[in-house]
């Protein structure tokens, strides 16, 4: 057995084996940015943010799980509950639908008893206060008073590590349920059985969002099995739990590896993982590894402000950007494709759990400058699930298409990785791809081709559908003309002007336009009705802005730059109404902005599109100071698998990317006094506000590397190449500032 002796060479040795060729970013290994995490931001109101261990984009997340089903419990945890049933060994982290929740374990003191009771189906369960729970980054803890054990969780990338401590009198037990799933999939097939004198192993094959998720798992105890017995066992309604009985009481320790190939790959992984670096029982070892990664990825963007709480809310949001896309292969590199067929070690590392929908518009880019290493094996990952499936993924849960939301944002996701330099894939493939999932029939896309609209008689959300389409359609003709392929950049270029279809120059909104060429009525720019009508999860207030791939378009068809403002003034200003049946996701109102819900996110920024840049500070400063904060309920909606914190990110440092392939990022109002990014070959980029506060939160002038700049956006390229911006804030605003044509941003690639 090897001991850890030097968690920092194990840790840099992990890191290592998850890189690509490219030097690693720059990291502050001095600090410990772990304690400026608080993993219980974004878990109460409509956050559903997962909560427990874990480490970067690993396969694991070992987190607590409570009995309640709804909507704000899609992770498996809520801060409002008070109820334990065990701990899961995947969650997810702020999506609207739930799934995963695999494998659950409890803890149990040994006079329990399996009374089993329909009416109770987690009969086990025990009660619990915060104040039971220790939560860190790579690290959860509670008491259960009810059973008297203190529960410990660690992990790595593809182990959960269980530390349990029984105080009481009498043998220790372990239930295990492969029931569970969050209670939104069905148990289709499971296995648990006892394979040795000290471990377990089976599988948790399962069906809800995902249709057919395979799982399989091995787990070693540090103690020998007493007992081992199946209490529940109904293939008919999905249920299968054991319980496992070991001599004694004190500390028991379970390693739970998990393979999305074989019950043989998830031992070679915690073998590889645990037991030949770190020590086969070296909880503490995990822990601090965990630690370390954390701290690795964390420290890549160091920040100087004097408020504790803004400094906890950066890192927690740069934290949730870290939990997805999530790992879906062996140590070995093997790994299962969407066709349910297992394949070999392609050369980089697959992932899965892609919220596109979602991630497309900051998430990803932020990649780009924190993540290079990893942006080449996203973008191969999804080329693998389009050979497999015949199409780029939509949303892509452990290998399942669940065809969830509207668009084909792997788009986005490929064009901006090619149009930045990222070169380890394929580009022919890749554009070949994106051509042919945007030329498929299915999704209103046959109406797109036929008709260069979507009918709103023909299918739902045709509105948002057709916006998301052309967005993505801009990206592949992006693509295609940097690769001279004019004729697919001249097809696409064309139908990403589509958007100007939906557009009614009377009331000046975009709409739903039936199959006679007519504008569906009544029409109400407040209404909403989630998944019946025009748009998804919003309504027409809120997606008249989403042309973030041409906005000097989206000027002209209001009819100039003054119409244009005074618009956006009303979206702000305006009564944040909802009408009956409103989709719950239209959240973190101003006025009918709303910041709770994706498609309005790079919105703010559209106002320097047309010279009034001190417009975009008013709200994002609002935005960064009002719906985001360091409490349970400090994410006005869904995370969204690291979305909604990626816009707080970029906004804080004072930058968003609006066209979520161009390379821009356009100014905002930079939250703290010094914002530094580590970048790959030692370089730097800093950005600086110089005489910031609450009170001063416009633009006055900026610098770059010294020299005036008068620029209201800076492109990626600028960023990489290292450097220092400094912004001069002041209280009143600076209108002329990114005034000029000349200055403002341009829906162009840079």
């Amino acid at each position: 057995m090897k001991l850890l002796t030097n968690i920092a060479f194990i840790a840099v040795l992990f890191f290592a084996v998850s890189c690509t060729s490219e030097k690693p970013a720059e990291t502050n290994q001095l600090i410990d940015y772990t304690e400026f995490v608080d993993p219980y931001i974004g878990s109460d109101y409509h956050g559903h943010v997962f909560v427990g261990a874990n480490v970067p984009f690993g396969a694991v997340q070992l987190g607590p799980n409570n009995s309640t089903v709804e909507w704000d419990w899609c992770s498996g945890y809520h801060y409002s509950d008070s109820i334990l049933i065990g701990f899961a060994h995947t969650q997810l982290s702020g999506t609207g639908i739930g799934d995963l929740g695999d494998i659950l374990f409890m803890p149990l003191s040994g006079d329990y008893s399996p009374a089993i009771s329909k009416e109770q189906p987690y009969h086990w369960q025990a009660k619990y206060t915060h104040n039971d729970e220790v939560v860190k980054p790579g690290y959860y803890s509670i008491n259960i008073k009810k059973y008297n054990v203190k529960a410990e969780l660690t992990t790595t990338k593809r182990v959960g590590f269980h530390k349990y401590t029984f105080k009481g009198e009498g043998n220790s037990k372990v239930l295990i349920d492969l029931k569970y799933g969050t209670g939104w999939d069905k148990l289709t097939k499971g296995v648990i059985k006892q394979v040795g004198k000290n471990s377990i192993e089976g599988k948790r094959f399962s069906t809800g969002w995902a249709k057919d998720q395979r799982l399989f798992y091995h787990t070693q105890f540090s103690k020998d099995i007493k007992s081992f017995e199946i209490i529940r066992n109904n293939e008919e309604l999905g249920e299968l739990t054991a319980l496992i009985e070991f001599e004694g009481n004190g500390e028991l320790m379970a390693k739970t590896a998990l393979s999305p190939v074989s019950s043989e790959n998830a031992k070679k992984n915690m073998l590889a993982e645990i037991d030949e670096e770190i020590g086969f029982w070296n909880f503490d070892g995990v822990r601090k590894m965990a630690k370390t990664m954390w701290n690795t990825e964390l420290g890549k963007i160091n920040i100087e402000t004097k408020s504790k709480a803004d400094k906890t809310t950066f890192y927690t949001a740069l934290y949730h950007t870290m939990i997805a896309p999530s790992l879906f292969n062996d140590t070995d590199g093997t790994y299962r494709g969407t066709d349910k067929e297992v394949y070999p070690n392609p050369g980089f590392d697959n992932y899965s759990v892609f919220s596109l929908w979602d991630t497309y518009r900051a998430a990803h880019p932020l990649f780009t400058l924190v993540q290079p290493n990893r942006v080449n094996d996203f973008v191969n990952s999804l080329l693998v699930a389009y050979e497999q499936q015949g199409k780029l993924p939509i949303w892509h849960l452990k290998g399942n298409e669940t065809n969830t939301m509207v668009g084909y944002h792997s788009i986005p996701v490929i064009a901006d990785a090619y149009l930045k330099g990222f070169r380890d894939f394929d580009a022919e493939k890749a554009l070949e791809a994106m051509k042919s999932s945007a030329l498929l029939d299915e999704r209103g896309l046959d109406f797109v081709k036929s008709m260069d609209y979507i009918p709103a008689d023909s299918q739902v959300e045709s509105v948002a559908m057709a916006l998301e389409y052309a967005i993505d359609d801009w990206c592949i003709a992006a693509m295609a003309k940097a690769m001279d392929k004019m004729e697919v950049y001249e097809l696409f270029a064309k139908r990403a002007k589509y958007y100007e279809n939906y557009f009614d120059t009377d009331t000046k909104f975009m709409r739903g336009k039936l199959k006679d060429g007519s504008w569906r009525t009544p029409f109400n720019p407040i209404h909403s009705a989630h998944r019946e009508d025009d748009f998804c999860e919003g309504n027409s207030w809120q997606y008249t802005w989403l042309v973030p791939h041409d906005a000097e378009g989206l000027i002209k068809l209001h009819g100039g730059e003054e119409a244009f403002i005074a618009k956006l003034d009303l979206l702000f200003s305006m009564p944040s109404d909802q009408v009956e049946g409103a989709s719950s996701d239209i959240s973190g109102l101003i006025g009918q902005y709303a910041h709770g819900n994706e498609p309005s996110h790079h919105t703010t920024y559209m106002y320097a599109y047309a010279g009034t840049q001190w417009k975009t500070a008013e709200k994002v400063r609002e935005i960064c100071t009002t719906m985001y904060t360091d409490q349970p309920d400090g994410l006005c909606g869904n995370e969204d698998c690291g979305q909604m914190s990626a816009w707080y990110v970029l906004s804080s440092m004072g930058m968003y990317p609006v066209n979520p392939a161009n390379g821009a990022y356009v100014f905002g109002s930079p939250m703290f006094d010094k914002a530094e990014i580590g970048l790959p070959e030692g370089k730097k980029f800093i950005f600086i506000a110089d005489n910031n506060s609450k009170e001063n939160l416009y633009i006055q002038s900026v610098t770059l590397n010294g020299k005036p700049y008068t620029k209201t956006f800076i492109t990626h390229k600028q960023i990489m190449e290292g450097g220092e911006l400094v912004y001069t804030m002041g209280n009143t605003p600076n209108k002329d500032f990114g005034k000029n044509m000349e200055d403002r941003p341009k829906s162009v690639v840079y």
